[in-house]
C-alpha cells in the first residue's frame, strides 16, 4: 500500500523502515532534509514540501503524522487545503483526544477523513512493533488495515478481531487518542511505582549513615531495621524472573540500572508531554477517582522545580513560628 509520512523523528522514521521491510511504498517529508534524504537513500520517496508529499501520492490518499501535539491541529488545516474528497489524514502523535474530535468534524465538512491512531512502542518500535489504538470512520479504518498490520507486533491470527495483533479500531474520531491518553497516565502511575520501591531499597542502609542530632533533622528511631547494602539493580533483574511485577518497563529500568546504578547521567527532572494532565482531567470530568494517576502526575510536576516556592513557603513559616532556620543541603 502506498502511504504519506511526514514527521520522520524517532518514531516517525522508524515506521517508515518497518512499512518498507513489508513492502509498502512510503513517500516522505519532514523539516529536516537530512531525515528526508536518509529515508529516500532507503527506499523512500523523499518529498521536500507538503505540496510535493499531496503531489507525489496516488488518490486516495493517506497521509500519516508523526508530530508535536502543539503543532499538528495546524499542520492538518494546511495538509487539508492540499487534499480532495476521499483523502485521509492520519495523526499518530500524542495529541488531546478533543482535538481529534474537533479537527474531524471540520474535515468532514470537506468530506476528507481523519483518522487518530494512538502510537505505543518508542524507539524499539522498529523490531517490536507499535501497540495502535485507532479512532476514525470505519471505511478509512478498513482502508488503512495493511499499514496496521504492518506496524503492529503481530500475534494470535486465529483470534477473533485484531487485538491480539496489537491493533484495535477503538471507536469514532477522538476514541484512539482517548484510549492512548489513557494508556499514558497508567504508564505515569507504573513508572511512579517503581521508581518510589527503588528509591526505598536504595535507602535500606539510612541505619548506618551519621544523622544529625538537631532539632532540624527527625531521628531514625530503629536504626538496627536499615542496615542493608541492597543492589537494586540485581533486584531489578531477579524481579524482571517470574515475578508478578515484571514488565517490558522493569526490563528497562534493570538495563538503565546496570548500565548505572546511580544513574549519573539524569538530573531527576521528569517531563510530561500532556497525556497525563488530560488522564486527569478526563476522570475530573466523569468523576472517577484517580489517585495513583494524580500523584504520578503532580510528581512529576514537582520534578520540574513547580514545588520550589510552596517549599520556601514552608520554610517561612517554620522559621515564623519556631525560629527553625532551613538546614543547607
Amino acid at each position: 500500500m502506498q502511504i504519506g509520512m511526514m514527521g520522520l523523528g524517532r518514531m516517525g522514521g522508524n515506521m517508515v523502515r518497518r512499512l518498507m521491510r513489508a513492502g509498502h511504498e512510503c513517500v516522505v517529508h519532514d523539516i529536516d532534509p537530512k531525515s528526508v534524504a536518509a529515508l529516500a537513500s532507503e527506499g523512500a520517496v523523499g518529498a521536500s514540501s507538503m505540496e510535493e508529499l499531496v503531489a507525489k501520492l496516488d488518490k486516495p490518499r493517506h497521509i500519516w503524522l508523526m508530530l508535536p501535539a502543539a503543532i499538528t491541529g495546524g499542520v492538518v488545516e494546511q495538509l487539508a487545503a492540499l487534499m480532495e474528497p476521499g483523502d485521509t489524514i492520519i495523526d499518530g502523535g500524542n495529541s488531546n483526544y478533543r482535538d481529534a474530535v474537533d479537527l474531524a468534524a471540520r474535515l468532514a465538512a470537506q468530506q476528507i477523513s481523519f483518522v487518530d491512531v494512538g502510537t505505543s512502542g518508542g524507539v524499539h518500535g522498529l523490531e517490536r512493533g507499535y501497540c495502535l489504538m485507532i479512532g476514525g470512520p470505519d471505511e478509512s479504518v478498513r482502508q488503512l488495515d495493511p499499514v496496521f498490520a504492518t506496524l503492529a507486533p503481530g500475534g494470535d491470527d486465529s483470534a477473533p478481531g485484531t487485538a491480539a495483533r496489537g491493533y484495535l479500531h477503538c471507536g469514532p474520531s477522538g476514541a484512539g487518542h482517548f484510549v492512548k491518553m489513557v494508556h499514558n497516565g497508567i504508564e505515569y502511575g507504573m513508572m511512579a511505582a517503581y521508581a518510589e520501591g527503588f528509591n526505598i531499597l536504595k535507602a535500606a542502609n539510612a541505619g548506618k549513615q551519621e544523622r544529625s542530632a538537631d532539632a532540624e533533622t527527625s531521628p531514625l528511631s530503629e536504626p538496627q531495621y536499615y542496615q542493608f547494602d541492597i543492589d537494586v539493580g540485581q533486584v531489578a533483574e531477579v524481579w524482571r524472573h517470574g515475578s508478578v511485577i515484571s514488565s517490558w518497563l522493569l526490563d528497562l529500568t534493570a538495563d538503565a540500572l546496570a548500565d548505572d546504578s546511580e544513574l549519573s547521567q539524569f538530573g531527576g527532572r521528569v517531563s510530561d508531554s500532556g497525556e497525563g494532565r488530560w488522564t486527569v482531567k478526563a476522570a475530573i470530568d466523569t468523576g472517577v477517582p484517580t489517585p495513583v494517576l494524580s500523584s504520578a502526575l503532580y510528581s512529576r510536576f514537582a520534578s520540574q522545580g513547580h514545588s520550589v516556592y510552596a517549599e520556601k513557603l514552608l520554610s517561612a513559616m517554620r522559621l515564623a513560628f519556631g525560629g527553625h532556620f532551613e538546614k543547607k543541603g
